[in-house]
């Protein structure tokens, strides 16, 4: 092999700082060059990180030195940067969602199988000791046949927090597609594809009101539903709900639940890679703290890519599970404007379970 994997980042938000701290602690993934709508943020970055060049954006897509791009614009933008990606030969690591519709996600897969190039998406967390370690619990059986699952997730609002809050009220956004990837993203892992599912949504008000950084008091118009309840269908025979929320002040509901016939699982935030993992056990004392025992430890934003550049392939965030997640959140907002139950049209295989991989074995 030759030396590390070399990265070209597109959008240097406040989630690009995630994505540059684990490349660079990885020796097989470095960051080559930089390119932000705003030049000097770009330069500011670029300065920070050894070898790296603030760029364009069509400098960096024509740059022969960049092999992936790392798309980490808004929502919006998704599309539109991997299609220029793939048009440049270059491999795809995308923030979620893939895009905004399935239509416009499937054709970014067909450029890049066209093309040679790989395509890979956020999010990773599923990775991480907390997910990987419940999924290890399921497939061994320890909860027996898997039956049902609950994935919550609510907040107030972004807008109490964002200075500019107003992508997560635009299509791309919402409660959904904003955090519905995460949970999805877990489910699949743990309980298999998602064949069919029926959703209810609701849009609370039409604008909302910025509190906070120098915008504060503007109003902004919401675009999408603010609170997404779904049943999912598992091709396994599994039940599972989500509860999406930007119109809910809190919850005491575990992140995850898992339910089969001779146990059950609470399992820790998919939006983090580690967490408790616990378990309850039919005839057993009550719930008790199980162990990591599978998944990337100490790994961050970033190790999707990581994983597949050791796969040599997709690895186990690929597009085709990004495809398939966009498909089930659309999916829940059609049954939910169209009052019927809705089958997905994707597919896609349960990524293999992530061994116990000490972060040894993938940093410096």
């Amino acid at each position: 092999m030759g030396g590390p994997h070399s990265v070209g980042i597109v959008g240097l938000g406040v989630i690009s700082r995630q994505y540059l701290d684990l490349f660079a602690a990885s020796p097989s993934v470095r960051v080559a060059a930089v390119a932000d709508l705003d030049s000097e943020r770009a330069a500011q970055v670029a300065a920070a990180v050894p070898g790296a060049r603030a760029l364009s954006v069509d400098e960096l897509m024509a740059d022969p030195e960049v092999e992936t791009v790392l798309n980490l614009t808004v929502p919006a933008a998704h599309a539109d940067i991997a299609h220029a990606a793939i048009a440049a030969g270059k491999s795809v690591h995308g923030e979620k969602p893939l895009a905004l519709h399935v239509a416009d996600g499937r054709a970014i897969l067909d450029a890049a199988s066209a093309a040679g190039v790989r395509v890979t998406s956020a999010p990773d967390t599923v990775l991480g000791t907390g997910i990987q370690t419940a999924r290890r619990l399921v497939d061994d059986g320890a909860i027996g046949r898997p039956m049902a699952a609950s994935a919550t997730w609510v907040s107030p609002g972004h807008e109490l927090w964002h200075p500019a809050p107003g992508f997560y009220y635009a299509p791309g956004g919402g409660p959904l597609f904003d955090m519905g990837p995460y949970y999805l993203t877990s489910l699949v892992h743990l309980l298999g594809p998602i064949v069919a599912v029926t959703g209810a949504a609701r849009r609370a008000r039409a604008e909302r009101t910025i509190a906070t950084g120098p915008r504060a008091g503007e109003r902004i118009e919401v675009a999408v539903d603010t609170h997404v309840s779904g049943l999912l269908e598992h091709a396994g025979g599994a039940v599972s709900t989500i509860v999406t929320s930007f119109d809910a002040v809190a919850t005491t509901s575990p992140p995850i639940e898992v339910h089969g016939d001779r146990g059950s699982l609470v399992v820790p935030d998919p939006n983090m890679f580690d967490g408790e993992v616990r378990l309850n056990e039919l005839g057993g004392e009550g719930w008790r703290a199980v162990p990591a025992s599978a998944g990337y430890e100490g790994s961050g934003r970033g190790i999707g890519l990581i994983d597949a550049v050791a796969a040599g392939g997709p690895g186990r965030a690929s597009g085709a599970l990004a495809l398939h997640v966009l498909d089930a959140m659309e999916s829940l907002l059609r049954s939910s404007a169209e009052g019927r139950r809705v089958t997905l049209d994707t597919a896609v295989e349960r990524p293999p379970l992530v061994p116990l991989t000490p972060a040894a074995q993938w940093s410096r």
